[in-house]
């Protein structure tokens, strides 16, 4: 009997980031909003799963709607500053009991191990404590913001200790002076620092937003700290939009190598970018993870795993892992994540001026995206540099993509001696070429 179990697929997949993700250390900020709006149980689930599957985790804790709301209670209604709130002693009277409730909250459904949840026979340890040292924001703008903070210091050797032992570290926003006193900070901001002083492996900041969109609404999968920092531009400060994206982009900066902006209204974000190849948010990376780039030997593997299909095909002409190797050095590759997703290869003919353009493939799950384009842009220009005058090309599946692109129809006897009289006749491609002067 064949059975289908969807999530089968899925975990096979997501089995590269199993290990990927194993020993590694995660950075995750939770905002307040994530617990007030009930979705804090399945977040504890999924950081219940992470933990199992060995990944190392610093959560930072935000209570800004929590805060909020015993301060209305009181009918304190605090004097804000350039996003920031000035913390009299009042307002920190509330900050402290929310932070404290809210830590308590978290380790005791950290703790729960009864054998109908979702944590049964999970053992997870989760430690909080003076880890984060603070300054206070002083006077600024003439406005004295009394025990509202920021970050001095991290105890990094502490947590890292903590980490090594197998426990969660547990974050509020509150951090700790020499001289005895607690500061109110920005949750965004521990979170960044933390990463950095740790050097995380991923900074993730779960908020309201599904990540980055440009003007047409499309969601930015991957940018850099500089690209992103134009969304900073349509911000205001205090604004969690505003928060989440300068601490991932100062984080980015600073040597943390990926962080991610997803939202904790989607069910399935976290570990939906952290097990599949796409992700489902905003990336924030110093490089690329989608990157253009001559081949290596390395990708000989990856190549042969691309291109197969295409051959078993017809739509490309077999070439053996011995042939691929002896000529790594006629190919780019474009690399997503550790994959070779395409790639072309520019044979160069010196003596008749000409260049062949072959093997250009894109694998079936990443087309449509200009990556053919991007492949023969650089093609043309590395046939530039070495002065040729003109690209080949031969097939039997696409010659629409090259007329588009282009190319147009020629004869067997326009191409150099040494593939004319190479041509397989009973292929019958098609030959195409385009001038380059």
């Amino acid at each position: 009997m064949d059975t289908r179990f969807p999530f089968v697929d899925w975990f096979r997949n997501s089995s590269p980031y199993i290990n990927a993700h194993r020993g590694r250390t995660f950075v995750i900020l939770i905002e307040g909003e994530a617990v007030s709006e009930g979705r804090g149980e399945q977040l504890i689930q999924d950081l219940a799963l992470l933990h199992t599957l060995g990944v190392r985790l610093v959560v930072v804790l935000g209570i800004r709607p929590q805060v909020n709301a015993a301060l209305e209670a009181a009918s304190i209604t605090p004097r804000r500053h350039h996003g920031r709130w000035v913390a009299d002693d009042a307002i920190m009277e509330r900050v402290e009991r929310v932070a404290a409730e809210q830590r308590l909250w978290l380790e005791a459904r950290l703790s729960l191990g009864l054998p109908n949840s979702p944590l049964h026979g999970v053992e997870m340890t989760a430690v909080s404590g003076n880890l984060v040292m603070a300054k206070p924001l002083g006077v600024r703008d003439g406005v004295d913001f009394a025990r509202s903070g920021e970050v001095r210091r991290v105890r990094e050797t502490a947590i890292s200790g903590l980490l090594e032992q197998g426990s969660l570290v547990l974050l509020p926003p509150l951090g700790y002076s020499s001289t005895g006193e607690v500061f109110d900070l920005d949750a965004a901001e521990v979170a960044q620092k933390v990463a950095t002083a740790l050097a995380a492996d991923k900074l993730i900041l779960l908020g309201e937003a599904k990540g980055l969109f440009d003007a047409q609404g499309q969601l930015q999968r991957q940018l850099t700290p500089d690209e992103a920092s134009a969304w900073l531009d349509e911000t205001s400060p205090g604004d969690e939009a505003h928060r989440h994206l300068g601490a991932a982009c100062a984080a980015a900066r600073h040597g943390v190598a990926r962080t991610h902006l997803l939202s904790w209204r989607d069910h399935d974000a976290l570990l939906g970018e952290l097990f599949t190849r796409d992700g489902v948010g905003t990336m924030i990376s110093r490089h690329r993870y989608e990157q253009l780039r001559a081949a290596e030997v390395a990708d000989v593997g990856g190549l042969l795993e691309l291109l197969e299909p295409l051959e078993r095909r017809g739509m490309l002409v077999p070439r053996s892992r011995e042939r691929l190797e002896y000529e790594i050095d006629d190919y780019v590759v474009i690399e997503r994540d550790g994959m070779v997703i395409g790639c072309a290869a520019l044979h160069p003919f010196p003596d008749a001026s000409m260049g062949e353009l072959a093997c250009v493939a894109v694998h079936v799950d990443y087309r449509g995206g200009a990556r053919g384009d991007l492949l023969l842009g650089e093609v043309e220009r590395r046939a530039r540099r070495l002065g040729l005058d003109s690209l080949f090309a031969l097939t039997t599946h696409t010659s629409h993509w090259f007329f588009e692109h282009g190319f147009g129809a020629a004869d067997l006897s326009d191409l150099p001696p040494l593939k004319r009289d190479t041509y397989n006749h009973a292929r019958q491609s098609k030959v195409l070429i385009k001038p380059l002067v």
